[in-house]
């Protein structure tokens, strides 16, 4: 399963050098893989169990339109796992590239904090 998520890169998410701060893109990543499990097993509780060594390899500026794509690589006993690749589209020109990739590892839990097994994923 393949999901896709958008953003906006606008001028509250540059850092000094007037490029995308790498902290708002691992709070996009994160926070999409959260949906992305959400959405596939509705009625877990997940939370982050891990990400994949972050490295940058292209910066991205202001009014760039980031797109997000998850695809699920591995579903375990408790945790789910998807890959994420953003690539970046530059406004104007429309020239696209991948700026970003990594792995984040979802896990199941329960009120009390401890894992759970995952519940079927939803019908599509």
């Amino acid at each position: 399963m393949t999901m896709l998520f958008k953003t906006l890169v606008r001028a509250e998410h540059l850092n000094h050098n007037q490029c995308l701060f790498g902290g708002y893109m691992l709070l996009w990543v994160d926070e999409y893989a959260f949906i992305a499990a959400t959405e596939e097993f509705p009625s877990a509780r997940f939370v982050t169990r891990a990400m994949e060594a972050a490295a940058f390899e292209e910066s991205v500026s202001d009014g760039s339109i980031l797109t997000f794509q998850l695809e699920r690589v591995h579903a375990g006993t408790t945790s789910v796992t998807y890959l994420v690749t953003v690539i970046a589209t530059e406004v104007p020109g429309g020239t696209r590239r991948q700026v970003f990739q990594t792995k984040v590892t979802m896990c199941n839990v329960g009120p009390d904090g401890r894992k759970r097994p995952l519940p079927q994923p939803r019908e599509t």
